[in-house]
């Protein structure tokens, strides 16, 4: 099923291709999560990882019981919007060396995937209430919950000592030694000097 195709004709085929969206985009998320927790340097930033792996195993789970209760099959559908946030997270985490920057840019990251699944969390739960499906809007209430909480935990990590840290480093000065070695570097390389 593509968006916009002949495949999903109906509001409730709708649903469940959205559902399946997110049940791909939760299994993602699951595979980055160790990646992350691994690459932060902060504390409190590597145990909130840690939680938010335990709560997408829970969430997850929630989906598996909505498949149920929708008589589908769970399974996901590929989601490139969730690809492409979780590439271009691993892409810049991989041009950064510093670990306080590092740790601004997991945060910067980890918040784009929760918005992405803020949005479709969002989406399910107005939608399932239109169908007459409250026992499955509030399942998938508890996940939107989760996520916005998730997503507010980062944002308070970022504001209260993340970003600040990563703001305060400076760009080192090169040494005398550097610079005149990058000097004859442009030299001999024949870079006119600006």
């Amino acid at each position: 099923m593509g968006w916009f195709s002949s495949d999903i004709d109906t509001f409730e085929e709708l649903f469940i291709h959205t559902l399946q969206d997110i049940y791909y985009a939760e299994h993602q998320i699951r595979k980055s999560l160790p990646d992350m927790i691994e690459k932060a340097s902060d504390a409190e930033l590597k145990k909130g990882f840690r939680m938010h792996l335990k709560q997408t195993d829970g969430q997850i789970k929630r989906l598996d019981r909505v498949f149920k209760m929708m008589k589908s099959v769970p399974q996901g559908t590929k989601c490139p919007a969730i690809d492409g946030i979780i590439e271009e997270a691993n892409d810049i985490a991989g041009e950064i060396e510093n670990k306080t920057i590092l740790n601004a840019a997991l945060i910067a990251a980890a918040q784009a995937v929760e918005h992405y699944e803020i949005t479709r969390y969002g989406t399910l739960v107005a939608w399932a209430r239109v169908i007459g499906r409250t026992d499955v809007a509030k399942v998938l209430n508890m996940n939107l919950k989760e996520e916005k909480a998730t997503d507010k935990k980062l944002g308070g990590i970022a504001k209260r000592k993340i970003n600040k840290k990563a703001a305060a480093l400076k760009l080192k000065k090169p040494t005398k030694a550097e610079q005149a070695e990058n000097a004859m570097l442009v030299a001999a390389a024949g870079i006119p000097a600006i």
